[in-house]
C-alpha cells in the first residue's frame, strides 16, 4: 500500500493508520503494540552544573524540530529544518546549555515519559553526552531517572578523562547500563588509542558502546571529518569482546555502515534520522536480529522514526516486531511487552 510521506506538520500523521490525536497529542493505536527507543537525550549541560530540573513536567515539549513544521519522511531528517529553527537549536545546545532558559527546560523526563504514554513506548535510552571536566550528564540523568523502570541510561566519559575505568566504575555503580561516545561533540576519534581504552573495558563489563555514527551534514568540519563511518572500523575490529550500537546507521553515510554491520557481528544498527529510503535499505541489507528504532528525542518527536518503520514493515508483522522492540529488548535484557 502507498502512503503519503510529506505533510504540513507533525499532526498530519494521523493520515497513516497508525496515528490519531487524543487531547491535541499524537497517539499511536495500541494494536501496533509497543516499541523501545534506544536513542533518547535530556537536557545536556556543559561547563556548568546542570541548571533545568529533569523530574519536571511541561504542558508541551518544545522539539528542536517543532511539531508545526513541516515534515518530510524521505529525507534525512535534519532536512526538514528551517534554517530560523536550526539557529534557534544550535543556540539552546550551545550558549542554552549555562541556563535554565529556553527549549532545553521542557526536555525532561517527565516530557519524555508523556510521550512515550501516547505512542506505546515501553522503554526509552537515555544517553548522556559529556566533556572530561566539569558538568555531569550522565550521573546526573543517572540519578534523575531512579524508580523509573521505562528508562535505561547509558553513561558517558570522556576518553580523555582522567581515571576513565574509575569513573565508568561509578556510572556503573549509579546504574548505568551502556557507554555513549559521540565523536563530534567530543572532540575524540572514536578509533583512537584513549577510546580503545574505554571500549575494552566496556565490553569486559558487558557495556554496549553506543556510538554517533556517521556526518549528518550540519556539524562543523572537525566533527564531520571525525564521525566519517571508515574512522570505526580499527575500533570494532580490536575490540570483538564490545557491543558495538552505529547510531544513525551511519548517517549520510549509511551504505558504509551497513557493511560494517554486515562483516562484524558485534554490531548493531538503529534508525534514528534516516530517511524513509534509508529505513527500508538497512532492512533490507542489516541484520534482522540486530535493527533498532531509534528517535533522538528531544531533537525529533518519537512518531517521526515510528512512522518510517511501521511504512518500511507494512506486511511483515515479524520484522516489525523484531524493530519495534525485540530486538532491543534482548540487546538491554528488558522485557519485551506486545
Amino acid at each position: 500500500m502507498k502512503y503519503p510521506t510529506r505533510f504540513s506538520s507533525s499532526h498530519e500523521l494521523t493520515q497513516l493508520p497508525w496515528f490519531d490525536l487524543i487531547d491535541g497529542q499524537l497517539s499511536l493505536d495500541p494494536a501496533v503494540g509497543t516499541s523501545i527507543d534506544v536513542h533518547t537525550h535530556l537536557a545536556l549541560a556543559y561547563v556548568l552544573p546542570q541548571k533545568v530540573d529533569l523530574s519536571a513536567t511541561h504542558p508541551r515539549t518544545e522539539h528542536y524540530l517543532p511539531l508545526d513544521c513541516a515534515l518530510d519522511l524521505d529525507v534525512y531528517a535534519n532536512v526538514n529544518f528551517t534554517q530560523f529553527d536550526l539557529t534557534r537549536m544550535k543556540k539552546d545546545l550551545s550558549l542554552g546549555s549555562l541556563t535554565a532558559k529556553g527549549m532545553r527546560t521542557t526536555h525532561t523526563i517527565g516530557n519524555l515519559l508523556s510521550e512515550m504514554r501516547a505512542l506505546g513506548v515501553q522503554s526509552s535510552v537515555l544517553l548522556a553526552i559529556d566533556f572530561p571536566f566539569l558538568s555531569d550528564n550522565a550521573g546526573d540523568w543517572l540519578k534523575e531517572a531512579r524508580g523509573h523502570e521505562e528508562l535505561v541510561v547509558f553513561g558517558s566519559v570522556h576518553p580523555y578523562k582522567p581515571n576513565p575505568e574509575q569513573e565508568l566504575d561509578r556510572q556503573v555503580a549509579l546504574g548505568a547500563r551502556g557507554i555513549k561516545v559521540h565523536p563530534a561533540v567530543q572532540r575524540v576519534h572514536p578509533s583512537a588509542e584513549r577510546c580503545l581504552r574505554l571500549s575494552r573495558p566496556g565490553g569486559k563489563r558487558g557495556l554496549p558502546v553506543f556510538w554517533h555514527c556517521g556526518p549528518v551534514g550540519i556539524e562543523p568540519p572537525l566533527g564531520r571529518y571525525l564521525t566519517r563511518v571508515h574512522r570505526y572500523a580499527r575500533a570494532i575490529e580490536q575490540c570483538p569482546e564490545t557491543t558495538f550500537v552505529l547510531g544513525h546507521t551511519g548517517a549520510l553515510e549509511v551504505e558504509e555502515a551497513l557493511e560494517l554491520q554486515r562483516s562484524f557481528d558485534n554490531v548493531w544498527v538503529e534508525v534514528a534520522s534516516q530517511s524513509l529510503t534509508g529505513v527500508r535499505r538497512i532492512l533490507e541489507r542489516a541484520d534482522p536480529e540486530k535493527i533498532m528504532l531509534g528517535s533522538d528525542w528531544p531533537f525529533y518527536h518519537q512518531s517521526m522514526p515510528l512512522a518510517k518503520v511501521l511504512i518500511a514493515t507494512d506486511g511483515d508483522a515479524a520484522l516489525r516486531s523484531k524493530v519495534l522492540r525485540e530486538n532491543a529488548a534482548r540487546l538491554l535484557d528488558v522485557p519485551a511487552r506486545s
